[in-house]
């Protein structure tokens, strides 16, 4: 059995994750021999406001808004 959690900031649409899972799940298959119905996959989705970088919240800067 494996785990694989991704933390990420929100905002990322049903459908790319949807596109993720699968290809995480084929590559744990094909390279660490992971068999699909053993792994399980989990976003966590992280406001910017929640998130920093070099000591600055990433809903602070500038260049990412």
């Amino acid at each position: 059995m494996a785990h694989v959690q991704i933390t990420m900031l929100a905002g990322r649409t049903m459908e790319q994750k949807r596109r993720a899972v699968k290809r995480i799940t084929e590559a744990m298959r094909e390279e660490l021999n992971v068999k699909a119905e053993k792994l399980t996959v989990a976003f966590v989705e992280v406001p910017r406001e929640s998130y920093a970088r070099n000591g600055v919240l990433l809903s602070d800067r500038a260049d990412l808004k």
